[in-house]
């Protein structure tokens, strides 16, 4: 809980945002990341495929946001009309929600293969 009040901070310091709008919500993008096709290029959390790696670490907000609305490449721009500014910071929130891998001599099974191979 103390990670996601962390990322809410960051959130909140990183995307403006003014009172009439709803706080950032991780869960609110990822279902809008799902429901608008951003996981056909770029997996279903940010990983990469098709399109770049989104997540861990998103780039700045304000970087994201005017890709997202002035895209020329592959993607297609998310005018307001289709991606509203509010459904931009939730998508945000989800990104800066999805954790880093852990490190591979982390995982159990990688350091029991590793000891086996000495």
């Amino acid at each position: 809980m103390r990670v996601h009040r962390i990322i809410m901070a960051g959130l909140l310091a990183l995307a403006p945002w003014d009172a009439a709008m709803a706080a950032p919500s991780a869960e609110r993008g990822k279902e809008v990341f799902h429901r608008v096709g951003c996981y056909e290029c770029h997996n279903y959390q940010g990983q990469g495929g098709v399109g770049p790696r989104l997540a861990p670490n998103p780039m700045p907000f304000d970087g994201l946001k005017n890709y997202v609305r002035n895209a020329n490449g592959n993607m297609p721009p998310y005018r307001a009309n289709v991606l509203s500014d509010d459904e931009v910071v939730d998508i945000y929130a989800y990104l800066q929600s999805i954790p880093k891998a852990p490190l591979p001599d982390s995982i159990p099974a990688v350091k029991s293969l590793k000891s086996d191979q000495r």
